[in-house]
């Protein structure tokens, strides 16, 4: 008698169609942002009804959008220029930038850090506002000079007289710095607008 080949049941399971895998998992993804990331799309709750965070934005947008924009339009055409020209600012510059704000605001009875929560800053994004500006100025360096001649003159002109507690040299420096900075910040917003008006801008919002 010949042995027999055993027989097994052969079983067959359907496989799962790709689309209600798919649906199975946006509704899982739905369940969990509802559980977990309502802060997502809910800005708040007043008695049960809920302020949408898209009607934040809105809101916001209709009290800045404007300016808000322009700012970040120009943020970007400076940091693409700076790019270009492949201008380089260390650590240690920064560093040396974050120092005297520390010093200043330590002579002031404060810290940088009370003033980065004021603001609403962080370290890293001041960091990256004072790499810009370092790279702005050395673009700027040769139209920022200021002369012994101006300011023999600014002190003329305002009659400004040297504290007592200072010395010459640091009252005339004092100035110097004084009026740098003025014209670090008309220079500043003369090549902005040189770079604005050479730039291609699409405006797809309006405020």
């Amino acid at each position: 008698m010949e042995p027999t080949t055993p027989s097994y049941v052969s079983l067959k399971f359907k496989k799962p169609r790709p689309l209600f895998i798919v649906i199975g998992i946006i509704i899982i993804i739905v369940i969990l942002v509802l559980i977990f990331g309502r802060g997502w799309f809910v800005a708040a709750s007043v008695n049960g009804n809920s302020i949408s965070r898209m009607a934040v934005i809105k809101e916001l947008e209709k009290q800045g959008g404007k300016q808000i924009l322009g700012e970040m339009v120009n943020k970007k055409l400076v940091e693409t220029e700076l790019d270009k020209q492949k201008i380089t600012i260390t650590k240690a510059d920064v560093d040396a930038e974050i120092k005297k704000l520390e010093d200043r605001f330590a002579g002031q009875g404060g810290t940088l850090a009370q003033m980065l929560t004021q603001q609403g800053l962080t370290e890293d994004v001041l960091r990256t506002q004072i790499t810009t500006q370092l790279k702005l100025e050395k673009v700027l360096a040769d139209k920022v000079v200021v002369t012994d001649a101006e300011i023999d003159a600014y002190i003329k002109d305002s009659k400004a007289v040297v504290p007592k507690d200072m010395k010459v040299e640091d009252f005339r420096k004092s100035i110097s710095e004084q009026l740098k900075s003025q014209k670090y910040q008309q220079e500043a917003q003369k090549w902005i607008a040189d770079l604005t008006a050479k730039a291609k801008i699409k405006y797809y919002a309006t405020y």
